[in-house]
């Protein structure tokens, strides 16, 4: 089992930043992929980014250049630094494990809200 906290969701005006913080309650080297996600209202749940535990990572488009995720392997802690962000960035943002044997698992956080408006 893997427990997941977020952290550091907040209102922020267009054109801010804040750095999302997930902490896990198991050591990081031990999970396949870590990810962050996040849905908007009245929208599906869509990847904002991910790594793998050899430090690959993977954005997707809307976010590339502007967002950037990193882990601290001695905290077991994946943040997610968002910068330039835009109203369209608003939704909750959730923290996802994925862990591939024995078998795959999907593990997720409780999500932390972020807020871009004037």
């Amino acid at each position: 089992q893997v427990r997941l906290v977020e952290s550091g969701g907040d209102l922020v005006q267009p054109g801010g930043s804040l750095r999302l913080s997930c902490v896990a309650s198991i050591n990081i080297f031990r999970i396949d992929v870590m990810g962050w996600y996040r849905q908007a209202p009245g929208k599906e749940r869509e990847l904002a980014a991910t790594i793998t535990t050899g430090g690959t990572t993977n954005y997707a488009d809307s976010v590339k250049g502007r967002f950037t995720i990193s882990r601290d392997i001695a905290k077991n802690t994946v943040y997610l630094q968002m910068n330039s962000l835009k109203p369209e960035d608003t939704a909750v943002y959730f923290c996802n494990a994925e862990v591939f044997f024995p078998t795959r698992r999907l593990y997720w956080g409780q999500g932390t809200q972020v807020t871009v408006s004037s």
